[in-house]
């Protein structure tokens, strides 16, 4: 047992099974099912992650027939010819020593497929395709397709099923009033709205046996009008323990909330509280989830008994070594999840397979691997930004001999600007992880010193990572003092103004609203701040725990502009960017698009937009208009007849991407 985390390291008896500690791994669809050769790419992943020790693997969601699936073409299982596939994937995970459950997601009218069902024929706001109702045969056959396809995963070698219950699918969308308007047996009061879920979990053990376990996922939480109540929750709870199920896991949130609930401003355990009032109130283990990301968060958890077990998906992309590290004891070399979802859940909404920001190989562990190199080579690293951190210890890792140069005294590059970003204090994670790697692997560092094309002969790899410089946009005025780059603001070195204009609507235009609007206290550290912020009601006193938002008033008034007459935030991460767009509005920040800007003077910032011209009268203005490559080092080296590779800023400017940055990276070191 772990003496670090005693709690986490302790058996467990879950229905037919001894899990051997009490970590459960999420289920998060990769994307990876639906890809070429994908059957084989998710069992190397879940593999990878079985020896890594967590004790119990949750799949992404499989569809128990073709009008449940998430979009056209993706899982499910509804025959024994699609037991095959599956058997690669058990097999993977029991050979690697670990157990994996199927989880049964049928969407109901979140599928993105023009025959989707629902309990009422009610359009969710996040999908064009209105549902049809299903009548009470086509209820009986949706419990029939989901108890077979436990049947099948069964035979498929799962050790059991999770069924998803909450997250607004279609077992929520008949539990909660907001969605399930009929007025028989599936509908009514919490008897007849929960009837749906008491009949798939009793036919599942009927037909699959006691040695086959049952996990369901019930929504704690809805965070969405004419949600649960909290009794209505309990009472779900104790039907389905009746029923059979072995191990009650935790859902919070639909997709259609206006709360955001794993985002990296979410607070770290912020919804552990309804997982540990539930736990009272049941007798079968509780799994508590969300942001969830350290081993110190889950050992409290676990020993504080708030909840028995702890779910975490994102952190297993970000390292498959999560557990055997905490075990050691060695928790600083863990790979945090920031919880930024921009290879993760973006790439998955998009349609794409998905990876991890911190850790590229993640979903390419067939095709992206760190194997000792043939003949280690003396590499130089220049710039210590996160494309040159992946790049150093990846090359160091494989045995070459690395030397990485920064200008600056510290490593981290714009990372050290996104940590200081309220909501992204998780940032520091990384720089943390980034600094234990460069010590063990010996890489040698030479920072605070601009290092010259001429003093890098010695070297038989040159990468360069040189990053960016903030551009300036052309400006009558520019020069104006109340005129300061997002840099100077960001990192501290000049104060906000109390009136401020923020030119350029990127990425990093709303990093800089973020800081201007919030006070001494970031949400994201505070619980109690996140649920006034966003009116969360943990108490679930409230159907759905929704109240009134009662977000912190803003310390000064802020405009944000940009040059084109699209919507500010259109290019932010798919599954981010309204989360920050909601943010400033609820700080009464003003979204200017289309804005001319004709000069700035004593009077202020002088815009056009939409032929009326107007005086924004600031105190301060904060450029954030883009940014350009920094070259003047990979110039030289071409000069000088040498051969380079250039990554991150120094290859595309654009908006900064550390995602592109890192895994770039890790694929050139990779290649060396």
């Amino acid at each position: 047992m772990s003496t670090a985390y005693p709690a986490l390291f302790q058996s467990l008896d879950v229905g037919p099974f001894v899990l051997k500690n009490r970590f459960l791994m999420g289920s998060m669809h990769t994307g990876l099912e639906e890809t070429k050769g994908g059957i084989e790419r998710v069992a190397a992943f879940y593999a990878e992650r079985a020896r890594g020790g967590v004790a119990l693997i949750v799949t992404g969601g499989v569809s128990p027939n073709e009008v449940g699936v998430t979009y056209p073409n993706a899982a499910k299982l509804t025959t024994a010819e699609e037991v095959q596939s599956h058997r690669v994937i058990t097999s993977a995970v029991h050979e690697a020593g670990g157990r994996i459950c199927m989880q049964i997601l049928h969407t109901g009218r979140y599928a993105f497929v023009q025959n989707n069902v629902s309990a009422s024929s009610l359009q969710a706001p996040i999908n064009p395709f209105q549902p049809k109702e299903l009548d009470d045969a086509g209820v009986e056959q949706t419990i029939n397709d989901f108890i077979r396809c436990a049947e099948l995963a069964k035979q498929a070698g799962y050790d059991g099923v999770e069924v998803m219950g909450s997250e607004g699918y279609l077992i929520n969308q008949f539990t909660a009033p907001r969605t399930n308007q009929r007025q028989d047996r599936w509908g009514g009061d919490i008897s007849g709205r929960a009837s749906i879920a008491e009949h798939i979990v009793r036919g599942i053990r009927a037909q699959c046996g006691d040695d086959f376990l049952v996990v369901y996922r019930l929504s704690m939480i809805d965070l969405v009008e004419d949600g649960n109540t909290w009794d209505e929750i309990v009472d779900q709870a104790k039907r389905i323990e009746a029923a059979g199920v072995h191990l009650l896991n935790t859902g919070i949130g639909w997709h259609e909330a206006r709360v955001p609930t794993i985002v990296t401003s979410v607070p770290r355990a912020a919804f552990v509280a309804v997982t540990e009032r539930i736990r009272k109130e049941v007798t079968i283990p509780v799994v508590a989830c969300n942001r969830i990301n350290t081993p110190e968060v889950a050992e409290r958890i676990v020993a504080s008994g708030q909840a028995d077990m702890v779910s975490m998906a994102r952190p297993f992309l970000a390292d498959a070594d999560f557990v055997n590290k905490a075990e050691a004891g060695d928790a600083e070399a863990i790979n945090t999840c920031i919880a930024c979802n921009q290879a993760c859940l973006d790439h998955v909404f998009e349609l794409k397979p998905a990876s991890c920001l911190v850790n590229p190989r993640a979903g390419r562990e067939t095709e992206l691997n760190y194997t000792p190199a043939e003949q280690p080579k003396r590499v130089a690293v220049v710039g210590a930004g996160p494309g040159g951190l992946s790049a150093a210890t990846v090359a160091a890792q494989r045995g070459h001999h690395v030397t990485l140069f920064d200008e600056h005294d510290v490593i981290g590059g714009q990372f050290n600007l996104a940590r200081r970003i309220p909501g992204k204090e998780e940032f520091n994670e990384t720089l943390r992880y980034f600094r234990v790697q460069l010590q063990r692997l010996g890489v040698e560092l030479r920072l605070g010193a601009r290092v010259e094309a001429g003093q890098l002969s010695e070297f038989d790899e040159i990468i360069v990572a040189t990053g960016i410089v903030p551009r300036t946009p052309d400006i009558p005025g520019i020069d104006h003092p109340m005129v300061v780059s997002y840099v100077d603001l960001v990192s501290g070195k000049v104060k906000p103004g109390k009136r401020v204009a923020v030119i350029g609507a990127g990425g990093i235009g709303f990093d800089v609203g973020e800081v201007l609007v919030h006070g001494e206290v970031s949400p994201s550290l505070d619980i109690d701040a996140f649920a006034r912020e966003w009116g969360v009601d943990l108490a679930v006193n409230s159907r759905g725990g929704l109240v009134k938002p009662q977000p912190e008033p803003s310390p000064r008034e802020v405009w944000l502009l940009q040059r084109k007459a699209s919507k500010l935030g259109k290019n932010l991460g798919k599954t981010t960017g309204w989360v920050h767009r909601a943010t400033l509005a609820h700080k009464g920040v003003t979204f200017v698009s289309g804005a001319d800007y004709q000069r700035i003077d004593d009077a202020g910032l002088h815009i056009r937009v939409d032929d009326q011209e107007q005086t924004l009268p600031v105190d301060q203005i904060v450029i954030c208009a883009g940014q350009e490559s920094r070259l003047d080092l990979y110039q030289a080296l071409e000069a000088a007849g040498r051969t380079a590779h250039r990554i991150g800023g120094a290859l595309k400017a654009g908006e900064l991407d550390a995602k592109r940055a890192i895994r770039q990276g890790a694929e050139v070191a990779a290649q060396l």
